[in-house]
């Protein structure tokens, strides 16, 4: 009886080592293919969302001042005619 509690041991003990190797190396790979991805999308050039967000903000607010223009521009003309 003690022997066979052993041999469960020994395969409970190798079952969770291995449970820990499969762990540790899918964490490696989760990271070697998040490297990858990011090594990607550095190489495609595609802006942030900041980027994008800040680039956004200043076209708005230059068809703000556009448009601040184009009515002083036509107050000009309607007061020159």
């Amino acid at each position: 009886m003690q022997t066979r509690n052993k041999i469960l041991d020994d395969i409970s003990q190798l079952m969770t080592n291995a449970m820990g190797v499969a762990q540790g190396a899918k964490d490696e790979a989760n990271t070697a293919v998040g490297s990858l991805v990011d090594r990607w999308l550095a190489d495609r050039d595609f802006v942030t969302r900041e980027e994008f967000d800040a680039v956004r903000a200043m076209a708005q607010k230059a068809r703000e001042e556009n448009e601040a223009l184009k009515a002083r521009l036509d107050a000009i003309d309607a007061a020159a005619k």
